[in-house]
């Protein structure tokens, strides 16, 4: 894999830190860091995108997440290791990562309000806004995640 362009963020540094800036208000918010990191590689799953899968998966276990719920997250429907709020988060995640499909039904968005209030519902509809543009930053531009030499087969 060949980046496309080796420094977006030095590229259109206004773009990254208003970027940034929103991460910082979804930070800042009720929203838990256990949520975040699971909308956030949900989202990437999806999106196919490598760079920020690396990076959530391995911010979410510094974080103290566990390896299974991360390998079951593809398919948290059918595991019971997510609480009903994680359900609803990810329910809503995928809703609106496939917008175009799903127009964002009323069902998903019952499960997000029994769920969250009005101020974490709109911080996690933000949240998946920007991991999705960061997918689409990452995939489109070809980021190359990091490496650990040490496991690269040879």
């Amino acid at each position: 894999m060949t980046p496309r362009i080796k420094n977006p963020f030095k590229s259109a540094p206004d773009g990254i830190k208003a970027m940034m800036a929103l991460e910082e208000s979804i930070k800042a918010s009720s929203l838990d860091h256990q949520v975040i990191e699971l909308v956030k590689m949900r989202a990437s799953q999806i999106n196919g995108c490598a760079y920020c899968i690396h990076m959530h998966a391995t911010d979410a276990r510094a974080h103290g997440e566990t390896e299974m719920r991360l390998y079951m997250l593809n398919a948290w429907r059918e595991s019971p290791l997510y609480s009903d709020r994680e359900r609803a988060a990810l329910a809503w995640t995928e809703a609106l990562t496939h917008v175009a499909d799903t127009g964002a039904p009323d069902a998903d968005f019952a499960l997000l309000s029994a769920q969250f209030d009005e101020a974490e519902q709109v911080q996690l509809t933000l949240l998946i806004g920007a991991i999705n543009l960061w997918n689409r930053l990452q995939v489109g531009l070809r980021a190359v995640h990091p490496v650990d030499a040490a496991r690269v087969a040879a």
